[in-house]
């Protein structure tokens, strides 16, 4: 993880329906795919339980940025179609990192 000081976090808890698991796993990669290669992105962190909840944090250099991925039309297509199939429920924060840190086992 690199210190992210200044970049625009977008915080994305969900809740998974367990529905669809295949087209879920084809639509994340393509979302991820299309994200790192809009203007501004800086990376992405996610994880998810075995139970479904999942956190992804998507990182970027200005709030510009961040709403021009949340405008993006194909991402919209998609957003529609996990509010259709593979979400129960989500909460999204949108915050400014004004600092972090790191440890790593040596």
């Amino acid at each position: 993880m690199e210190l992210r000081k200044g970049q625009i976090a977008v915080i994305f808890v969900s809740q998974r329906t367990g529905a669809d698991p295949e087209g879920y796993a084809d639509a994340a990669e393509a979302m991820a795919t299309l994200a790192a290669a809009q203007p501004g992105y800086c990376g992405v962190d996610s994880v998810r339980d075995g139970d479904g909840l999942g956190i992804t944090v998507s990182y970027w250099a200005d709030h510009e940025s961040a709403v021009a991925w949340r405008n993006d039309a194909e991402h919209a297509q998609i957003r529609d179609r996990g509010r259709g199939i593979w979400y129960a429920s989500y909460d999204l924060f949108v915050t400014e990192v004004v600092r972090g840190y790191d440890w790593r086992r040596p």
